[in-house]
């Protein structure tokens, strides 16, 4: 399968509600060998007082075009920062979407322990790691390259 992202992908930058420092958030959708296949929301802290990191909202199900095709969709998410004793950034699974309110675009939103066993985790982080290599900001914020 071979993944790229959609021609949507949209930023903002608001204020963090703990430090008031930045938060960087990217949203675009993922296709599959052209197909919609999940939809990511990538949250990036510039925390003042602790390590940076970013929180990974993914979307899977089917694309219509309208919510009420939007019968099967489920949100997980992860932590990707700092670990004691890593030099590189790790990514856990945490509860999903529990930034967004509950709607059909993220329809079942994930606990850590529904999602770890969930059919649909490899798909997840599959995404996961596309979306760490090829979103420019993401990546930028994560590793300090392009």
């Amino acid at each position: 399968m071979n993944l790229t992202l959609g021609p949507d992908r949209q930023t903002r930058t608001f204020d963090c509600e703990c430090c008031q420092a930045p938060i960087d958030r990217s949203w675009c959708h993922v296709l599959a060998d052209g197909t919609p296949f999940a939809l990511y929301y990538a949250n990036c802290y510039h925390h003042r007082d602790q390590e940076h990191d970013a929180w990974i909202d993914v979307v899977l199900g089917t694309w219509g075009t309208t919510p009420d095709t939007w019968t099967d969709h489920t949100t997980f998410t992860c932590r990707v920062g700092p670990v004691p004793g890593q030099d590189a950034p790790a990514a856990t699974l945490v509860d999903g979407g529990t930034l967004y309110p509950d709607s059909p675009l993220f329809g079942r939103k994930l606990t850590r322990a529904d999602g770890l066993a969930h059919p649909l985790l490899p798909a997840f982080w599959q995404v996961v790691d596309f979306v760490l290599e090829h979103d420019p900001g993401v990546n930028v914020h994560l590793y300090g390259a392009g």
